[in-house]
């Protein structure tokens, strides 16, 4: 059940949650750290993650106190763009400073636990709790990882195990004024409605076909809305195809905005179309309106599943574009399902209509 599953711990000062993978991963976990939050009021919550979750998190209302940067490690976290690649004794180190902590309560919302469960275990805390998969050691207190589920009811099971009922299913984000003073400098005032599209998606089986979102943009160009494209620097290529294949007038600003900026941008616009990834699930943490393309299976664990303000849309495909083998049980190899994974990588939203993406952005702009 979502809740209460054992009882709270006694006497606690200094919880530990270790959430050190992507940006929709984090916010995934965010009803999870509210949990946490209202269940342990008085208690300091450290969020154990990656440089930029502290960058983020710094001056952000929410309901982390600080994050504690843990090194790269197979299985926690790969090592940023511009960090170095770590020392052989870095994680040794790194434990040390976090055994000096004194966590009385450490969480696993990392995964499966293979890699992760040992680094939660060896952070020395009272009581340790968290997802297991059959590869992985238990923790004190425990559930097992099954893959088809909502990450957000995931992450609120686990809080349960420490007795932290939910305050609220769908993740919120604040938008600081440093946010909307970045997006303000970089785009200036809006003289049109503005549209964000985020073709990008570290996953190119999540990706749908930069021409259709040229489609997108020429509509929505025409129908009087301003329409900006971002992504991430590695995704300026992406971003470029867009612009070049649109006939409307559509401006890039990939590489303009630090996350922040992106957050201040979002907040700001009305509607955010996207593939499955980050920057679609921090549009609906601010509570703008968004449009996401979703193969299915993602669509069950990551979709908003609130209608009022979000329309997720479904890809049914199940065979590889390429080979016809059925992938539907090794999109990601923590799945599982037998046999060689598919070697392709190649869109598996390519099915979802322009026309469709198109109506719901209608849809919920008339709204």
């Amino acid at each position: 059940m979502i809740g209460k599953v054992r009882d709270l711990v006694g006497d606690v000062e200094r919880i530990a949650v270790l959430r050190a993978n992507a940006l929709g991963d984090f916010v995934f976990a965010l009803p999870a750290l509210d949990a946490l939050r209202a269940s342990y009021p008085d208690a300091e919550l450290v969020l154990i993650g990656a440089p930029w979750h502290e960058r983020l998190l710094r001056d952000r209302p929410g309901p982390v106190d600080r994050v504690l940067v843990v090194p790269p490690a197979p299985g926690i976290r790969v090592a940023g763009p511009e960090e170095p690649e770590p020392s052989a004794d870095s994680m040794a180190r790194f434990l040390d400073t976090a055994r000096r902590e004194r966590f009385d309560i450490a969480l696993q919302m990392h995964g499966g636990g293979a890699n992760s469960n040992p680094l939660v275990a060896a952070l020395g805390a009272r009581v340790t709790a968290g997802l297991r998969s059959e590869d992985a050691p238990p923790l004190d207190r425990w559930l097992r990882y099954v893959y088809y589920q909502p990450e957000v009811v995931r992450y609120l099971e686990v809080a349960g195990l420490v007795g932290a009922g939910p305050t609220g299913l769908v993740p919120r984000l604040a938008a600081t004024e440093a946010d909307l003073a970045e997006a303000r400098m970089v785009l200036g005032e809006p003289v049109r409605p503005r549209i964000a599209l985020h073709p990008g998606a570290s996953d190119p089986r999540r990706r749908w076909p930069a021409d259709r979102f040229a489609e997108v943009a020429d509509q929505l160009a025409a129908d009087g809305y301003e329409v900006l494209v971002t992504g991430t620097p590695d995704e300026r290529d992406l971003a470029d195809q867009v612009v070049a294949a649109a006939r409307q007038p559509v401006r890039s600003v990939v590489g303009d905005l630090s996350l922040g900026g992106l957050i201040g941008c979002y907040a700001g616009c009305e509607v955010v179309v996207a593939n499955d990834t980050g920057p679609v699930h921090v549009a609906a943490a601010l509570d703008t309106p968004t449009v996401g393309i979703f193969w299915v299976g993602n669509l069950i664990n990551c979709a908003v599943p609130l209608r009022a303000r979000h329309r997720p849309i479904a890809s049914w495909t199940l065979n590889c574009p390429v080979c016809g083998r059925d992938c539907s049980r090794e999109i990601y190899p923590a799945r599982g399902g037998g046999g060689p994974a598919c070697p392709h990588r190649v869109s598996f939203v390519t099915d979802v209509p322009v026309v469709e993406v198109l109506s719901a952005v209608a849809d919920l702009t008339a709204r």
